[in-house]
C-alpha cells in the first residue's frame, strides 16, 4: 500500500513536451483526453514487464515555477545508461542543467535538469565506481 503508480507532469506546451520526453527518453503517448475531460496524454515510459511507473502530461493550470523557486512537488528521476550520452540528448533536445551531474560515491552519477516546460526532473545511472 502506498507505492507510487502514476505520475503527472504539468506543461504549457503538449505537443512539445511529447516531444522532449520522446526524443530523450523514448516515451510513448496516448491521448487520454476523454477521461479526463481536459487534454491529458498517457506517458508509456517502457516494457511493462520492467521495473518502472507510466504517468501523463497534463496542460498546466497555474503559473510554472520560478527560477531558483524552492520546490513544491515531486521530482520523479530516470535510470539512464550511459549519463553524459543521456545529457547531451536533454540538451539537444530544448533541456536545461539544474543541478549538475554529481558522484553518490560509490553508488550512481546524478544530476537534474529542467524541461521544456519548467519541469525539473533528474538522470540516475548507477556506477559502484563513481566518485
Amino acid at each position: 500500500m502506498g507505492r507510487v503508480i502514476h505520475f503527472e507532469i504539468h506543461v504549457d506546451d503538449m505537443e512539445r513536451a511529447k516531444t522532449f520526453y520522446g526524443e530523450v527518453f523514448g516515451w510513448t503517448f496516448e491521448d487520454w483526453t476523454a477521461y479526463a475531460g481536459t487534454p491529458y496524454f498517457g506517458a508509456l515510459t517502457g516494457n511493462g514487464n520492467e521495473p518502472g511507473i507510466n504517468g501523463a502530461l497534463m496542460l498546466r493550470k497555474s503559473p510554472k515555477p520560478e527560477v531558483n523557486q524552492g520546490l513544491n512537488a515531486y521530482v520523479c528521476t530516470m535510470g539512464v545508461e550511459d549519463y553524459d550520452s543521456a545529457e547531451a540528448i536533454i540538451l539537444r533536445n530544448g533541456g536545461t542543467v539544474s543541478l549538475p551531474k554529481n558522484a553518490l560515491t560509490g553508488m550512481a552519477w546524478q544530476g537534474y535538469y529542467f524541461d521544456t516546460e519548467g519541469n525539473i526532473f533528474g538522470i540516475h545511472q548507477p556506477d559502484v565506481n563513481a566518485k
